[in-house]
């Protein structure tokens, strides 16, 4: 019997109508259209702006999206993983209210939080579903509201955060396409550089949590970029290694959208031209676990069947790590 293997069938995404450019950002805080451009890339944003919206509609859009084009019927998906920082509410989870919203009502989902790394996590969680056989279409979400978390009197943070949804479709595959390989790292001592104090177990929610702003999202900068550039790079080039690859050999590198130097860092580590790297953080920002679904979602008509991608992100915790795809379709 054929080796079972999870293959990505169909992609997804959603972004919000409303920009929020560099030039808007100049009437918010200090700062500047080309200060912010040649730091990390980025020119606009989405925001979800609509009272009552929340990562749910990001996410269910996203799915909704995915279900459209592959014209298939929410009863028929098994699972729903939905990775998140930016969950609705604690619980129940979001990806429940998504199955809810897009009427999955077959499915069982739960939410999975590792930052900026947490669509790769959850892809591989959803892969091994698949790949036991026990369940045959898992759709794995990455969608984040980061206005929500964002201080936007912070020219450091506002500028780099932006709302938005991914999805895939993975099935059963017995061919050699699909989740090839995966190599997935977390160090806890990243809580004291990449985190959100408030809202917790540990600080929960108070007038004094509140006027300490401890229910934004606070980073050291520099100290993030260094690690970020090493993890990042070096956990795709390890990845590449053990299975044999080189640049020449991989197609497209997916890379999270955190900064554009960080991603041209990764780039050149792994041997791989720029014009073969999947770049869309000019106009969406990072956009934390939604940012590998939606370059898949842009880039997908000229993915081509067989195509070897490197999917590679480093979030908050720290988590980070890379995952081989060979395109299925």
């Amino acid at each position: 019997m054929s080796k079972i293997t999870a293959a990505i069938t169909a992609v997804g995404g959603y972004v919000p109508e409303n920009k929020l450019t560099n030039f808007d950002l100049e009437k918010m805080v200090d700062t500047n259209d080309e200060w912010i451009r040649t730091r990390t890339g980025i020119s606009e944003r989405r925001i979800l702006n609509e009272p009552g919206k929340a990562t749910s509609d990001l996410g269910a859009a996203a799915v909704q999206n995915l279900l459209d084009k592959k014209g298939l019927d929410p009863k028929e998906i098994d699972c729903i993983i939905c990775a998140t920082v930016t969950p609705d509410m604690f619980f129940p989870a979001t990806g429940n209210l998504i199955a809810h919203k897009i009427g999955a009502t077959n499915a069982f989902s739960f939410d999975l939080a590792a930052a900026c790394s947490g669509f790769l996590f959850a892809l591989t969680t959803g892969a091994t579903y698949i790949e036991s056989g026990r369940y045959k279409k898992v759709i794995v979400v990455g969608a984040d509201k980061m206005s929500a978390i964002v201080d936007y009197t912070d020219r450091n943070n506002c500028i780099l955060f932006g709302d938005g949804g991914g999805a895939v479709l993975l099935e059963p595959s017995t061919d050699d396409c699909g989740i090839k390989d995966s190599l997935l790292k977390s160090d806890g001592t990243g809580k004291d550089f990449l985190y959100m104090k408030g809202g917790g177990s540990l600080n929960p929610a108070s007038v004094e949590t509140v006027l300490a702003k401890q229910h934004f999202i606070h980073q050291e900068g520099q100290s993030v970029f260094k690690f970020a550039v090493k993890g990042m790079a070096d956990v795709s080039a390890e990845l590449m290694e053990r299975n044999g690859l080189t640049g020449e050999d991989i197609a497209w590198l997916t890379p999270h959208q955190a900064n554009l130097r960080i991603i041209d860092a990764t780039a050149n580590r792994m041997g791989i031209s720029k014009d073969k790297v999947m770049i869309n953080i000019n106009r969406y920002g990072n956009t934390t676990a939604a940012t590998i679904p939606l370059c898949l979602n842009d880039w997908e008509s000229k993915l081509n069947k067989g195509d070897n991608i490197i999917l590679a992100a480093f979030g908050g915790g720290f988590t980070w790590g890379a995952t081989w795809v060979k395109w299925a379709y």
